[in-house]
């Protein structure tokens, strides 16, 4: 294996409450002095990319990140787990990524133009979704189009001698085991909870993280370079309308025996 793209995203920290301001309409989730770190699906990918890496001497881990000057901090997380260099597409401190601007279509195609513009890419490694749109798209949409292979919701990958990929996915009714054809093109796989557990950087690797190199490029310059309209890229393919938070939860009672439990499930008709 010579190389493994991960792709990686910079989110709202899953153990955050989030805040929502209703009167912002779409732009109503609060980012503002709020701790973000790297998705924890893609903290997965990173950790398979590192994993197979280890196991194939010689590959090289690339991480890439499509947002604002902070994303390098993510990238250096990615770096500091084992990854070799970062590219980061530096997107201006308005772009939002929580599919209010970028969303999947615009990140894929520009996943493509890395991929394109990379040699001897052979897998690229993605989160099967971010915890801040939800979406699952971008990992399919790269695949369509690359025209390459690709398998979602991985549980577990191996790697042939001939170059192909064996991956069991995750469906609603238990797992299946595809395999993923050497095709010339580099396998586009997205991984779910079950494939690994992420390792903690370490404070050695947190140092020397600081000295691997990061290539920034900013969208601007990408778009450009890859023949893109800048404006079609950022207008969003739907429209997010409304955001609010969840209703708050009834409060709960208090009771004293089994018998008095009883009788307030039958008298809210939940038992019969």
């Amino acid at each position: 294996m010579r190389k493994i793209l991960v792709p990686i995203k910079r989110v709202i920290d899953y153990a955050q409450k989030i805040r929502v301001d209703p009167s912002k309409g779409a732009q109503g989730v609060q980012l503002k002095n709020v701790k973000m770190s790297m998705n924890p699906f893609c903290e997965i990918a990173v950790e398979e990319a590192i994993q197979l890496k280890e196991q194939n001497k010689g590959a090289e881990v690339v991480a890439i990140s499509v947002g604002p000057k902070q994303c390098t901090e993510t990238i250096r997380t990615a770096l500091a787990m084992g990854a070799d260099r970062g590219i980061h597409i530096e997107t201006k401190p308005d772009v939002r990524g929580d599919y209010i601007d970028l969303q999947p279509w615009a990140i894929a195609t520009l996943l493509k133009g890395i991929v394109e513009k990379e040699d001897a890419v052979d897998l690229v490694l993605l989160g099967k979704q971010s915890i801040d749109s939800d979406c699952g798209q971008t990992g399919p949409l790269l695949a369509g189009l690359l025209n390459a292979p690709q398998a979602t919701f991985a549980a577990n990958i191996e790697r042939g001698d001939d170059g192909s990929f064996t991956v069991e996915r995750e469906t609603d009714t238990g797992t299946e085991t595809i395999k993923l054809n050497a095709s010339g093109k580099p396998a586009v796989i997205t991984c779910d909870l079950r494939l690994n557990t992420p390792r903690y950087p370490t404070m050695p690797n947190i140092m020397k993280a600081k000295k691997k190199p990061v290539e920034t490029i900013s969208l601007e310059d990408m778009v450009k370079e890859l023949g893109l309209d800048l404006d079609e890229v950022l207008t969003p393919k739907n429209e997010v309308v409304e955001v609010y938070e969840p209703p708050p939860r009834k409060e709960g009672e208090t009771v004293g025996s089994i018998d008095e439990l009883l009788g307030k499930l039958k008298e809210k008709g939940l038992v019969a």
